[in-house]
């Protein structure tokens, strides 16, 4: 079963409705109930940054998605998922992420051409392998929405780029823990084959 974890953030029925279109059991949920009977755990996100690391309940959000991390189960962090993922984030004056991968989140470059937000499709460059990238092309378009970008803190730790102005990471992972920048849910069925590798995935590289 795959747990898409309810912040109070946008996206979740996309997620959801992606999820199940490929034969895959899932449920939107609250951190209290995430438990040992789901197998993966799905961090989506249309919003901001501050407000969710903000919220009230974010000390059980945290404890609970660090448990879940360490028992090496599958957990993939989508847009602003994925950037609450790092250590720390600039967006609304600079707040605490759930520091399950080390990095900050900052402005992506912003001039007179190169305007925010990041909106539309755009090619994602894979560095490395990873489970999520089977049957998967490089350089292949997915779906943006965004204005802030993961540093992450080591190198390694880049698993794709993508350029908008300049080359930021698009793909962030570590151990069993993915993030993805652009909204694999939207991007048709290259984004839908993401997800679905993603629902196979043990949690090993």
């Amino acid at each position: 079963m795959i747990a898409i974890l309810d912040c109070e953030m946008g996206n979740l029925q996309s997620v959801f409705h992606g999820i199940d279109s490929m034969g895959y059991d899932c449920e939107i949920i609250k951190s209290t109930e995430l438990n040992d009977e789901y197998t993966h755990l799905v961090l989506p996100g249309v919003g901001n940054f501050h407000q969710v690391m903000s919220s009230k309940n974010i000390a059980d959000i945290k404890n609970r998605v660090h448990k879940f991390a360490k028992t090496g189960k599958p957990i993939l962090g989508i847009c602003l998922g994925m950037q609450l993922l790092s250590d720390w984030g600039e967006e609304g004056g600079g707040t605490e992420g759930l520091g399950l991968i080390g990095g900050k989140v900052h402005r992506l470059f912003e001039s007179k051409i190169i305007r925010l937000p990041h909106v539309g499709w755009n090619s994602v460059n894979f560095l490395h392998d990873h489970p999520l990238f089977s049957g998967l092309k490089n350089n292949l378009d997915f779906y943006f929405v965004h204005s802030y970008q993961f540093i992450p803190k080591h190198e390694e730790s880049i698993y794709a780029t993508t350029n908008h102005g300049n080359d930021f990471t698009s793909i962030v992972a570590e151990r069993n823990i993915i993030g993805v920048q652009f909204h694999p849910e939207k991007s048709q069925s290259n984004g839908l084959k993401m997800l679905e590798n993603f629902c196979a995935w043990d949690g090993k590289c």
